[in-house]
């Protein structure tokens, strides 16, 4: 039977700050490798910070992301972290600005996705900043069928989870940089756990802790499978 170890790296990246965000995720990524995992996901947009907001309009910004999600997998395999994947959040340019992921393997990109749902509501602007992505991406990890997601694209019916269960995954990751509101800790569980039993498959969330202007970030990352069993939840407000 595959066996894929998995690390939810629940960080706190800073807008903006591209270097010292790349620091993070290889500080993080070496701590998850040292504990054996073979896939540790980090944040939405961790790369660039969330959110990054106005920054986005910025060609500089959006060529500098792109070249530091390249050095990172580049950097990571010199580490001696090329047998780990990391899925990081990042600013991509390609067809215009997209909320993008990659999955960073081997000292390459071994794929990217672009969100597809944009929260447009409440303290969200994304489609005032973003593309949206039309491509739903499987990455096969120790022979286990990886789909990934972005963030709201957790919250739509019908959206990437069903799309997960047609294509018979067996984990979709899901990176976010959902702000903290009242109860919503209670919320997000019960929404992966339809989520789980829509695409048939364990979801991976992770969230990121922290602050940005208004915003704070309480983590609460957790892994759910298919059934609702939760396999693992972290605690809110702390690196971990």
């Amino acid at each position: 039977m595959a066996q894929l170890r998995i690390a939810l790296a629940q960080v706190d990246p800073t807008v903006g700050d591209l270097a010292g965000n790349a620091e993070l995720v290889l500080e993080w990524s070496r701590r998850a490798a040292d504990a054996g995992a073979d896939l540790v996901l980090f944040p939405e947009m961790a790369l660039t910070g969330y959110p990054p907001e106005d920054l986005v309009f910025r060609e500089s910004f959006r060529s500098a992301s792109v070249r530091a999600r390249d050095a990172l997998a580049t950097r990571l395999a010199g580490a001696g972290l090329g047998d780990l994947a990391v899925l990081v959040g990042y600013l991509d340019a390609a067809g215009g600005p997209r909320n993008a992921a990659a999955l960073l393997h081997g000292g390459r990109v071994a794929a990217t996705y672009f969100k597809h749902h944009l929260p447009n509501y409440g303290v969200f602007d994304e489609a005032r900043y973003f593309v949206p992505g039309d491509r739903f991406v499987v990455v096969r990890l120790r022979g286990v069928d990886v789909a990934l997601t972005v963030c709201e694209d957790l919250w739509q019916d019908g959206g990437p989870y069903a799309v997960a269960g047609r294509a018979e995954v067996g984990l979709v990751t899901c990176i976010n940089g959902s702000p903290y509101e009242r109860n919503k800790d209670d919320v997000r569980l019960p929404l992966a756990r339809r989520r789980a039993a829509e695409a048939g498959a364990t979801v991976a969330y992770v969230n990121m802790v922290g602050a940005q202007d208004e915003l704070v970030f309480d983590g609460d990352s957790f892994v759910v499978a298919a059934d609702g069993t939760v396999l693992a939840r972290a605690a809110q407000y702390e690196e971990t």
